[in-house]
C-alpha cells in the first residue's frame, strides 16, 4: 500500500480519454497488482488485500484468484516449477505504523481449481522495527544469472535489495539488505544488455484523479548499485527518469510489472489509481514498453484513425493491387507557367475516382510507393465485443470510406474482402515492438505469423522474425 497525498490538488483535466489508450475489459478492479504471470494457460495478478484477477487473453480479466496471508503489494515470479509469492504484512503508514515484514510463500500452480494449487509458507525474508527510518513493505522479484534478488521500501525511508536463495526463497546466509533508493516506493527490477534497472513509483497515490503517482527508472551495472538516472542523479538522491504519468482519462500508474511475449514485443502491467469512466476506481493496465536510448520508456497502442501502413524494411505503402487512376493535371500547368500566372488548389483524388475500376470481389494488396491515393489509405479501428489481446484490442483494417477489409485468406496470405464482417480472419492484433514500430498478426490462422513483407513490395504471412525489419509497420498520418 502506498501513503496518502498530503494535500488535496488541483482540478485536473478531465477531458475525453487519449485515442491511443485502450482499456482492458471485465473485472479489472485491483489495486498494487502484481507482475502477471503464466500458470496452466491462464494469466494471473494478486493485489493488496488477497484475492486476484485471471484472463486467458490478457485482455478480459475475471475475479477468482487466490492467495493467503492477506498482507499488501505482492508479486509473484515462476522459478522452475515454483511460484514464488512475496508480500508484506503491517507497514505503510497505517494501523501498523511502518512495522512490517516481507514474507514468502509457494505454490506449484496458481490455478485454484488445479491439484498442484497449494501454498507453502517460506518466511520472513525482511522486516522493518517501526523505530529505524525503512518501511518493509512491496516487495518486488527479481530473477536473472541463477540469482534472486528482492527489492522492498516506501517514501518512508530507502528501497532496499536482498538476495534470496531461488531454490528455497530463503534469504541469503549473512545477506544484510542494502540501500539503492530514495523518494520512491512500489519499486521493481528490470535487467537488459548489461544493465539492472530500477523502477520505482513516485508521487502520491489513494486519491483517485488527484494522485500523483508515476513511475520512474534508473539503472546500474550491478544489482546492489549505484543507480543513476540519464542525467546522472543518483536515485539515492532522488532522481529518476520519467516512464509512465497520467493518460487521457486514467490517473496515478503505478507498480510496473514487465510482461515477455513471443515474437520479442514487450509489455508492462500496472494499476491506474483511478479510471474516471470506471467510477474513479483503482484498475489494471497492461501498455508496450519501448527502449529508446537505452532506457524504458511507455509506448501506446496505435490510436484508431486513417493512415499510410508503411514497411520499415522498404519504406513502401500497403495498397490494394489496383490499376492506378491518374490525377486530371496538365504537365505544362507546372513547367511553363509564368510566375504571374495565378494559384489555385488542385483537390486530392477521390475515393469514387479511385475506385470506379476496382474488382468486386477479393482484392489482393501489395507494396508501392506511398502516393496519397485512397485505395493507399486505411482506417483503423478496434471491434467492440471481438476481445483482444495482452493490452490490446483486436483491429479491423479497412480502406477508408468503405468497409473492405484486410484479411487473411485459408492459405495462409493477406487480401481484402469486399465487405468487413468481423469474422476471425478479419481481425487483427496489432502490437507495439520496443522501437515504436508495430507488428500486424492476424487473429485466424497458424500462431506466430505477421504481416511481412516479402523482397520490397509482397506482403505475405509468414512467421514473425523479431530481428528482421521485415515485419515492422509504421502508422504514418497521410
Amino acid at each position: 500500500m502506498k501513503r496518502l497525498a498530503a494535500t488535496a490538488l488541483g482540478i485536473l483535466l478531465l477531458g475525453g480519454a487519449s485515442p491511443a489508450a485502450a482499456q482492458l475489459e471485465g473485472e479489472t478492479f485491483i489495486h498494487d497488482p502484481s507482475t502477471v504471470v503464466l500458470s496452466d494457460g491462464k494469466y494471473f495478478t494478486f493485489g493488496t488485500r488477497g484475492g486476484g484477477l485471471i484472463s486467458e487473453d490478457g485482455w478480459t480479466w475475471r475475479g477468482g484468484g487466490e492467495r493467503p496471508g492477506g498482507g499488501v503489494a505482492p508479486d509473484v515470479i515462476k522459478i522452475g516449477e515454483r511460484y514464488y509469492v512475496a508480500y508484506a504484512v503491517g507497514g505503510g503508514g497505517m494501523s501498523g505504523g511502518h512495522a512490517s515484514q516481507v514474507k514468502i510463500m509457494w505454490t506449484l500452480s496458481l490455478d485454484p481449481k488445479s491439484p498442484r494449487f497449494k501454498f507453502h509458507d517460506v518466511g520472513v525474508v525482511a522486516f522493518s522495527d517501526g523505530v529505524e527510518t525503512a518501511d518493509a513493505i512491496d516487495p518486488a522479484f527479481l530473477y536473472v544469472e541463477g540469482r534472486l534478488w528482492l527489492t522492498y521500501g516506501t517514501y518512508f525511508g530507502p528501497i532496499r535489495i536482498v538476495e534470496l536463495d531461488p531454490k528455497t526463497g530463503l534469504r541469503v546466509a549473512g545477506n544484510r539488505p542494502v540501500d539503492v533508493a530514495i523518494d520512491m516506493e512500489a519499486s521493481a527490477m528490470v535487467y537488459r544488455d548489461g544493465y539492472y534497472y530500477l523502477l520505482g513509483t513516485h508521487g502520491t497515490c489513494c486519491d483517485g484523479p488527484n494522485s500523483t503517482y508515476h513511475i520512474r527508472v534508473g539503472r546500474s551495472r550491478s544489482p546492489l548499485g549505484p543507480y543513476v538516472d540519464h542525467m546522472g542523479t543518483p536515485l539515492l538522491r532522488g532522481g529518476g527518469k520519467m516512464v509512465v504519468s497520467a493518460r487521457g482519462r486514467n490517473f496515478g500508474p503505478g507498480h510496473f510489472g514487465l510482461i515477455q511475449l513471443d515474437g520479442g514485443v514487450e509489455k508492462f502491467s500496472m494499476h491506474y489509481e483511478a479510471d474516471l469512466d470506471r467510477s474513479g476506481r483503482s484498475v489494471l493496465a497492461i501498455q508496450p514498453l519501448l527502449w529508446k536510448d537505452g532506457w524504458p520508456v511507455a509506448g501506446e497502442n496505435v490510436a484508431p484513425g486513417t493512415y499510410e501502413i508503411a514497411s520499415e524494411r522498404s519504406g513502401y505503402a500497403l495498397s490494394l493491387a489496383t490499376d492506378i487512376v491518374r490525377v486530371p493535371f496538365d504537365p505544362r500547368r507546372s513547367f511553363m507557367a509564368k510566375p504571374t500566372d495565378p494559384v489555385t488548389p488542385i483537390p486530392n483524388q477521390t475515393l469514387a475516382e479511385d475506385s470506379a475500376g476496382w474488382p468486386q470481389g477479393r482484392i489482393r494488396v501489395d507494396l508501392a510507393d506511398y502516393m496519397n491515393r485512397p485505395h493507399q489509405l486505411w482506417t483503423i479501428a478496434p471491434v467492440a465485443g471481438a476481445g483482444g489481446y495482452f493490452g490490446a484490442p483486436f483491429y479491423k483494417i479497412v480502406i477508408a470510406g468503405t468497409g473492405r477489409a484486410l484479411a487473411a485468406t485459408a492459405d495462409g496470405e493477406v487480401d481484402t474482402v469486399p465487405g468487413f464482417t468481423g469474422a476471425p480472419e478479419q481481425l487483427w492484433q496489432v502490437d507495439q515492438l520496443t522501437d515504436g514500430t508495430y507488428r500486424i498478426a492476424p487473429k485466424a490462422g497458424k500462431r506466430g505469423v505477421a504481416l511481412v513483407a516479402i523482397g520490397a513490395s509482397t506482403p505475405s504471412l509468414v512467421p514473425f522474425d523479431p530481428a528482421s525489419p521485415a515485419g515492422r509497420w509504421t502508422f504514418k498520418t497521410p
